[in-house]
């Protein structure tokens, strides 16, 4: 697919000037890469925080390199995560990068990281180092395996912590292998758990002025998803496996195939029974003393599903998710993402959205947080930055150095 030609040029563009500003006046220092880190410093960045992501001079954010696809030279995994935040490059093993990012630690109310504990020591980002430099930080975390334990300095990415959580035990069909979730679930959930804990970390802060250390797990994050799976484990016994389109609690909870295309329906309590057999006029077998309790309709769910699946094939999919909705049926199509990103529901909620930005060749497609406040939901005000972009910006504005040391720095390339 061509430039001229990409799904993004059919999305409506924001006006560039709608971030929300609850995070006014509260600075990120954001050392990630990849995506739970980044995910999770932009969407601070959404709230109106202001981030300064530190990168590595000449090569940056791994997730830069991410490609294809790209848009423009750029990756679009990183595009994807990175927007309203400021790029500014250092190498901070030299004495004299380390004390720049002392005088950044001293002017930031939150520092980001994701190494692994070993790693925070030795390049002096520990929490515990930190502390010295600004004790009221609020120092976050983000690893694959938390701070303690004797995995700690285990590396991880998404894929090991989907394996050590359960969720690819659970996900496919019994007969075939286990499987990923589409997305890089865990980094996404972790990311959001970073973020939610800094805001409450703030919160407590705001009027005692501590600071606070936070420690995200990449696999507890992902275990935690799966909480009504694992209580029911632990208080029953019953060791669910994985079910495809189907679900092992709810009787009637999966996926059908109509005449044209499948279908997801659900069919979650009583009233919903009777009332599905009462769209499809049979009002009679909604009725029924034999299927009237979930309990019931597990023990004869093939006898269910074989006869709802028979009614579902004689029609299109359109026409029973018309019915459906009439009906107030749980229902709705398997969108593939070009189907997804067409739906003008979630358009008009401004969940997808493009930006037509000084500098870059092309639209840039972002995703929105999925929050509304007040009827508004929050947008990007800057496109994701080019590496080191804002190096000069921040050291020079923010930090108050001359241009004689900031050429210093470049000269030692240490930015």
């Amino acid at each position: 697919m061509t430039s001229s030609s990409i799904p993004a040029h059919s999305l409506a563009q924001t006006p560039g000037d709608s971030r929300h500003q609850f995070l006014k006046g509260v600075r990120v220092l954001d050392l990630t890469t990849s995506i739970a880190g980044p995910y999770a410093t932009m969407m601070l960045a959404d709230m109106g925080a202001e981030v300064i992501k530190v990168e590595r001079p000449g090569t940056g954010d791994d997730a830069r390199h991410w490609g294809p696809p790209f848009l423009g030279g750029h990756a679009l995994w990183f595009l994807s995560v990175n927007r309203n935040k400021q790029s500014i490059t250092l190498d901070f093993l030299e004495d004299d990068g380390r004390a720049v990012l002392h005088d950044l630690v001293r002017s930031c109310d939150v520092f980001v990281c994701n190494h692994i504990p070993r790693v925070q020591k030795k390049l002096g980002i520990s929490e515990e180092d930190l502390r010295l430099v600004n004790d009221a930080l609020v120092h976050v975390s983000i690893t694959g395996f938390g701070l303690t334990g004797e995995r700690r300095n285990w590396t991880c990415y998404d894929l090991i912590a989907e394996g050590y959580s359960g969720v690819m035990d659970l996900t496919g069909e019994f007969e075939n292998d286990p499987q990923k979730v589409g997305t890089p679930a865990a980094d996404m959930l972790a990311g959001m758990d970073a973020a939610f804990a800094t805001m409450a970390a703030l919160y407590a802060g705001k009027d005692s002025g501590t600071g606070c250390g936070i420690d995200i797990s990449m696999i507890e994050s992902m275990t935690r998803f799966l909480t009504p799976r694992i209580v029911s484990w632990l208080g029953s016994g019953e060791l669910p496996r994985r079910s495809g389109g189907r679900d092992s609690v709810i009787a009637i909870y999966q996926t059908f195939q109509t005449a044209d295309e499948p279908l997801t329906l659900g069919l979650g309590n009583d009233n919903l029974w009777a009332r599905f057999w009462k769209a499809v006029g049979e009002p009679d077998r909604g009725a029924d003393e034999r299927f009237d309790s979930n309990i019931k309709r597990r023990e004869r769910r093939e006898e269910i599903v074989e006869t709802i699946q028979n009614l579902l094939s004689t029609r299109e999919r359109n026409h029973w998710l018309s019915l459906f909705a009439e009906h107030r049926i749980p229902a709705g199509p398997i969108n593939r993402l070009d189907e997804l990103t067409e739906d003008t529901e979630l358009a008009d909620r401004g969940l997808f959205y493009s930006l037509k930005l000084e500098g870059y060749d092309d639209v840039l497609p972002q995703v929105g947080t999925g929050i509304r406040f007040n009827d508004s939901s929050p947008r990007a005000e800057t496109p994701p930055p080019r590496l080191g972009e804002h190096t000069d910006h921040v050291l020079g504005k923010l930090l108050g150095y001359d241009d004689a040391r900031i050429q210093n720095l470049r000269s030692a390339k240490l930015v």
